[in-house]
């Protein structure tokens, strides 16, 4: 539960406060490479907001194995994109390496509880 709970709170607050409370202009550029019209990029930031948040929540209620793939897998996949268009980025402090592979850390510790958890059920 307290990885559930981690992995929850970071999908929603990095859902909330940069791209929708206080829309961070790092959120926009990294999106711009794929979405040139900055109006649109801002939209699609916030959309992408409200997608996190969801997937937060659904993470704490997650019973299911491929919600836990699929959060590795996204952030792998985000890496990937940061790696390739704003590769800056690993040198700041709390940057985007630190926190992926602490969360896919997270991410595989809450599967082999899930597993452990339907392991006893199925006893």
């Amino acid at each position: 539960m307290i990885c559930r709970v981690a992995l929850a709170f970071s999908w929603i607050y990095q859902g909330a406060v940069p791209k929708i409370v206080c829309m961070s202009s790092g959120e926009v550029e990294l999106l711009g490479h794929l979405i040139p019209v900055y109006q649109w990029a801002c939209t699609a930031v916030t959309w992408m907001g409200v997608g996190e948040i969801i997937f937060g929540l659904v993470l704490l209620i997650a019973v299911w194995d491929w919600v836990f793939w699929l959060n590795i897998v996204t952030l792998s996949g985000l890496l990937l994109y940061v790696l390739l268009f704003e590769r800056e980025m690993f040198t700041l402090p709390f940057n985007p390496l630190t926190l992926n592979v602490s969360l896919i850390a997270l991410s595989l510790i809450a599967l082999i509880e899930l597993k452990k958890t339907k392991n006893r059920e199925a006893r």
